[in-house]
């Protein structure tokens, strides 16, 4: 029998979400299951690879791992974002607007919407638009970018609550795409793009930013809330996460610690480059297995080794048939075991030698060896086997005191255990004896407490029952006293009988006079 694959079945949908206009445009969503998982629901719009441009030159803050690839065109933002999509194949270009930050270049709204413009006319792939999470200077940058790129279709992000509603007029206006940012709640999320649609923005004009961490808890913290997205939209229905999902890979990626680390500060970590590229492509999986629609990627070697998985995970193939990362700096590789500690190849025979206690010499019956020696001697006098004799039987004397010396010892040490353990068993029994007296006691004393109270309440209650019995034959005398009333049928005085009535009656109508 074969292996079947079991199967979850779903009650909700992502819906889809159109980004770009013409050949170039891109759809996104549409799933009915789990990421990646086509064995139980269908995945027709695989997800897309967005590489970042930036809107200046960020050659002295970036490390040169991600400058190398870059380093003919980072200076003007069209070549830049053309390079992307003619030689790595990008899917998406994200335009990065680092420059309007007020703590930074803080370039005006116009001169940024001139760059969108330019890089929105380069390429022919759908343009997503990324301020710096300023909402005053994203909300003048963004609306003024929305005018200049009508009829593109950009994505505006990222629009949060405190902004959404003028960004949010401004893409209806000019029929953008809202990116609703929300900072990894789920909660929240929902509750912005309920407001984006109160605000008359349509679902399939809205991407979710759940708010994405480079590594470590940040990308454990996004993975989770967008877990947690992707279930509510397909098991529970909810039509405000039944989104697409986009994620900042690489800009939060390469600003961290271990990527800008050179070698020499971090040996064990491997080649910087290498390093670097390997950190975005897993955090890109990751997010991709959380269920991102959009990664946004900066290095072509990452965006290669991305789409090569998800290609393996939508057609099927051997991970081992990916190419290893080209390298575009020097290797650069650490001598570990220069930097490495010098092993302790001492593993304390020398010590256990040394402290090993010499064992006390017994003295013995002598050894077939001597005995074989005393028994053939060289007779140097007449004398000497007599010596040998008495020496013989000293030795054999001796050995006999202690032999018996050590019976009795070992009798004694005998008999002190024995009387020992009878004196343990003793005391162990009379413990026992002692410890079921006094739980016999107790019992006994619970007993009788118990009784005594039973007795307390059985006679508290007869007291009663005897106190409420003559209450009631007082009760019972004391109406016996009272004469009987008949019941009456009116509270009046003098009853009369029905003819009375009657006759009573007739008189007051007719205005009788009685007769007599």
């Amino acid at each position: 029998m074969a292996f079947e694959i079991p199967k979850q079945p779903y009650s909700g949908e992502i819906g889809e979400t159109t980004i770009g206009t013409g050949k170039g445009a891109v759809t996104l969503g549409g799933e009915d299951s789990y990421p990646f998982h086509t064995f139980e629901g269908k995945m027709p719009n695989p997800p897309k690879i967005a590489m970042e441009v930036w809107d200046y030159d960020p050659t002295e803050e970036w490390p040169a791992a991600a400058v190398e690839p870059f380093k003919d065109v980072i200076s003007s933002p069209d070549a830049w974002a053309k390079k992307c999509v003619d030689e790595h194949g990008a899917d998406m270009i994200v335009l990065q607007l680092k420059s309007t930050d007020p703590n930074g270049m803080d370039r005006g709204a116009d001169e940024a919407a001139e760059v969108a413009k330019k890089v929105a006319d380069a390429v022919d792939v759908p343009l997503v638009l990324w301020g710096t999470a300023n909402n005053q200077k994203d909300e003048e940058v963004l609306k003024k970018i929305s005018e200049v790129c009508e009829g593109k279709n950009v994505a505006l992000g990222p629009v949060e609550e405190g902004n959404y509603k003028a960004v949010g007029a401004s893409a209806l206006g000019y029929n953008h795409i809202i990116i609703s940012s929300s900072p990894i709640d789920v909660n929240l999320a929902k509750q912005l793009n309920i407001l984006l649609g109160n605000l008359g923005v349509q679902s399939n004009k809205i991407i979710i930013d759940p708010t994405t961490g480079g590594l470590g808890y940040g990308m454990e913290y996004g993975y989770s809330v967008m877990e947690r997205i992707r279930m509510a939209a397909l098991t529970q229905e909810d039509e405000k996460l039944q989104i697409p999902m986009i994620n900042n890979i690489g800009n939060e990626v390469w600003k961290c610690k271990e990527v800008k680390q050179p070698i020499d500060e971090a040996p064990a970590q491997g080649d910087p480059e290498k390093r670097a590229i390997m950190m975005e492509a897993t955090a890109a999986v990751c997010y991709l297995l959380a269920g991102s629609d959009v990664a946004i990627l900066r290095h072509p070697e990452s965006v290669r080794l991305t789409r090569s998985f998800i290609d393996l995970m939508i057609n099927g193939g051997m991970a081992t048939d990916v190419t290893e990362i080209a390298k575009n700096l020097d290797l650069e590789e650490a001598d570990l075991t220069a930097i490495s500690p010098e092993p302790n190849l001492d593993f304390g025979e020398k010590e256990a030698s040394r402290e090993k206690p010499a064992k006390p010499k017994k003295k013995e019956a002598p050894k077939p060896k001597k005995e074989a020696k005393t028994a053939a001697p060289k007779l140097k006098k007449k004398e000497e086997p007599k010596v040998k004799a008495k020496d013989e039987a000293k030795a054999k004397a001796e050995d006999e005191a202690k032999a018996k010396a050590e019976d009795e010892a070992k009798a004694k040490a005998d008999a002190d255990a024995k009387v020992k353990a009878e004196e343990g068993a003793k005391a162990e029994a009379d413990a026992k004896a002692k410890a079921d007296a006094a739980a016999k006691a107790e019992d006994d004393a619970r007993k009788k407490a118990e009784a005594d109270a039973r007795a307390k309440r059985e006679a508290g209650e007869d007291e009663q029952r005897q106190k409420r019995a003559a209450e009631r034959e007082k009760l019972a005398a004391e109406r016996k006293k009272v004469p009987e009333k008949p019941d009456t049928m009116t509270p009046a005085a003098v009853q009369k009988t029905e003819q009375e009535k009657i006759l009573e009656h007739l008189n007051r109508i007719h205005r009788r006079i009685p007769l007599y």
